[in-house]
């Protein structure tokens, strides 16, 4: 689906890697075919020993020559970037911008009738399994929506979404990493209370959650059944889920999405 394709990047942190990574490492794209364009040379440097890719100071290059360009750049200077590159880019080149609350419209206002995709990642593109949601613009095909999706595929799992919905990525899939970190590190400290090493007691927690979300994946069962699976009449599981039940911790992972979806749709008003 790939093939032939040439793959720019303006910026190259952290979000850039983790994509070129999946795609190089998973035999997605040949290293010749991407090119990075950064303000830091060192940076550059680093990816092109790396990962074999080629690299370029100057974003207009990689701009005009790139059939698929990635803006992953921070959202603050956007508007200086495409000031730069919006007037290189060809209406047959795919833009993927990663960067949260720049809307489509704002992107389509600087590139006229260039096919647009909008998309939400989180933090864990950066071990391969993240989760990537895809908005796509009025020139954005369905072709394009494969060929976008196939890509962040290789660093997770992707899913299209309308991009009224984006906020609510934002609260749940783009701001859970934090929630689920928070988990591993009560279940730690859980652990360590009951006498474990906090070596022990993250591993324990860690592979216990990566586990649990892999069984619902896996199986396409409700988390509830599979909930039941494990809670035996008087036994540990339900002692345990009734007490977290008293604590409400039910209903406040509801609402810190709820407020982090909020909070997205206050900051993308600014």
């Amino acid at each position: 689906m790939l093939e032939k394709k040439h793959i720019g990047f303006i910026g190259g942190g952290a979000m850039a890697e983790a994509l070129i990574k999946g795609l190089v490492k998973g035999s997605h794209v040949q290293p010749g075919q991407v090119t990075v364009s950064d303000i830091v040379e060192s940076r550059l440097k680093y990816l092109e020993t790396s990962y074999g890719v080629s690299s370029l100071m100057d974003g207009t290059e990689v701009a005009a020559k790139a059939d698929i360009l990635f803006l992953t750049v921070k959202p603050q200077i956007m508007g200086e970037v495409l000031d730069t590159v919006a007037p290189v880019i060809s209406k047959s080149t795919v833009v993927v911008s990663v960067a949260a609350g720049i809307t489509i419209a704002a992107l389509q206002g600087k590139m006229p009738g260039v096919p647009i995709v909008r998309v939400m990642p989180n933090t864990p593109v950066a071990v391969g399994e993240g989760m990537s949601a895809i908005a796509l613009g009025k020139y954005a095909t369905k072709k394009i929506e494969e060929i976008v999706s196939c890509i962040f595929n290789s660093v997770g799992r992707a899913v299209t979404v309308e991009e009224s919905a984006m906020d609510a990525v934002t609260g749940l899939s783009g701001s859970g990493p934090a929630y689920a970190f928070m988990l591993i590190d009560a279940l730690t400290d859980a652990g360590v209370r009951v006498g474990f090493s906090r070596q022990t007691a993250v591993l324990l927690a860690a592979q216990t959650l990566l586990g649990s979300a892999k069984m619902v994946l896996e199986t396409g069962e409700h988390p509830a059944k599979l909930r039941d699976m494990v809670t035996s009449p008087g036994g540990t599981a339900i002692t345990g889920i009734h007490m977290l039940e008293q604590r409400a911790v039910r209903a406040a992972m509801i609402d810190a999405v709820v407020a982090a979806t909020n909070r997205s749709r206050e900051m993308g008003k600014k």
